[in-house]
């Protein structure tokens, strides 16, 4: 792969394969917290190899954790030591996840936690999670703007309690806050209000740290609120498997729904904790055959059956966004994506710049303050932009499986969440 652009292949007709999917990003970072706090006797495995995880490792080991790592396989010898006053600084990379984990960690230790990431990380936003910190009396204090990175937190103070937020933030707020409550005194009560937005993601995180033993009730109190109790209980150690990343599987599996042909997803039919999941049903919807094997997903789509447009509501698998806008440009009728405009605050702006990029291959696209409506287009050559977001690189070379002449700039975005990514696409045969 030349590093600067990469011309993709067209396939040969339909597909038919295998794909393995690495394990899921978002439940191994959580898993990896856990199994921090938990100590000796824990260990990850299917731990993907994208550098979010390998920032979260890095981390975990400068905050004192005793990390072994043999390829997929992480395990514990000792806990991160939470009583130490010593000053460490840890580096998030561009891990947006990750740097919002390690703030609320950082509230645990009795010395100061400097947490900085590269400058695309400074500018994302922070502030919910750094008052709630303070609420629970952890010292925050950001270096450059306010609110943002780098940030030294200091957790001497730190009590458990209530607290209140918003759903219309980054439920990895909501997250991280949860992730440390079993070690606050008094535990934490967290209510959060507003619309259930990616609420899948913070079920989730209650699914990971029930697994390590945290003691957590969720009560719908009612339409927009949702109250979390977690009682003051320290976590067990646990062996735990993540489950295969049905983020990524989006793209095997949209990559049959356009070209034709069936493609095996191995494992993805254990998925139980992720929203992403529910994707192959929208593809179903789409006119693709879906059925489950034991523990593989399988989707097929014979080519004289046409796709057809839907509409969605996407906010729970919000990262699929661009996944499901490129299928949609293959359509015979026009697909709307709602529910998703807190998506221009990701990497890129998921909605606006997505649209200028497919509009350079040819594809039709409506913009809207919460989502786009994708019209059937006649797909053509060109250059896209990634602007750092391997999302955006991994869904728009899907049109270049069935587009001669499409090139990827900057493609190794991809080691973000999947660094043999265009492996796996050019063996799609």
């Amino acid at each position: 792969v030349s590093v600067s652009r990469l011309l993709l292949e067209t396939a040969n007709g339909p597909l038919h394969c295998t794909v393995e999917v690495p394990g899921s990003k978002s439940i191994a970072n959580r898993a990896l917290i856990c199994a921090a706090l938990a100590g000796a006797g824990s260990s990850v495995s299917n731990v993907p190899d994208g550098d979010d995880t390998v920032a979260m490792l890095d981390a975990l080991r400068v905050l004192g954790a005793g990390v072994e790592q043999h390829v997929e396989n992480v395990s514990f010898a000792s806990a991160l030591d939470c009583e130490s006053s010593e000053s460490v600084s840890v580096h998030a990379a561009l891990a947006g996840t990750s740097s919002r984990f390690l703030t609320a960690l950082g509230a645990l230790r009795k010395g100061n936690t400097r947490i900085d990431g590269f400058e695309a990380l400074r500018g994302r936003p922070m502030q919910d999670l750094h008052v709630a910190l303070q609420k629970l009396g952890a010292s925050v204090t950001s270096e450059l703007a306010e609110y943002s990175l780098p940030v030294v937190v200091n957790g001497s103070q730190v009590q458990g309690g209530e607290l209140t937020l918003s759903s219309a933030v980054s439920s990895q707020f909501s997250s991280a806050i949860l992730l440390v409550a079993p070690y606050l005194n008094n535990g934490l009560t967290l209510n959060i209000e507003g619309e259930r937005v990616s609420e899948s993601y913070v079920m989730m995180t209650i699914g990971v740290m029930r697994a390590f033993g945290a003691e957590v009730s969720v009560d719908v109190q009612e339409e927009n609120l949702l109250r979390i109790c977690v009682q003051p209980r320290k976590y067990v150690a646990t062996q735990y498997f993540v489950e295969p990343d049905a983020s990524s599987a989006s793209y095997p599996l949209a990559a049959a729904a356009i070209a034709g042909g069936r493609v095996v997803v191995s494992g993805l039919g254990r998925s139980s904790l992720q929203g992403d999941s529910k994707f192959a049903e929208v593809l179903a919807q789409m006119g693709c055959s879906v059925a489950r094997s034991g523990d593989d997903v399988v989707l097929s789509r014979s080519p004289e059956i046409p796709l057809i447009g839907v509409t969605v509501d996407m906010r729970d698998m919000s990262d699929l966004v661009p996944t499901l806008a490129v299928v949609a440009a293959f359509a015979q009728t026009s697909t709307t994506i709602t529910g998703v405009g807190f998506i221009r605050k990701k990497e890129s702006d998921r909605i606006g710049d997505l649209s200028a990029e497919l509009r350079k291959l040819g594809v039709s696209v409506d913009e809207h303050p919460d989502g786009l409506t994708v019209h059937p287009s006649k797909t053509n050559a060109g250059n896209v932009d990634t602007h750092h977001d391997h999302r955006l690189a991994m869904a728009l070379a899907l049109i270049g499986l069935v587009t001669p002449g499409v090139v990827i700039n900057d493609p190794m975005v991809v080691t973000k969440s999947w660094p043999e990514y265009w492996d796996m696409l050019g063996a799609l045969q």
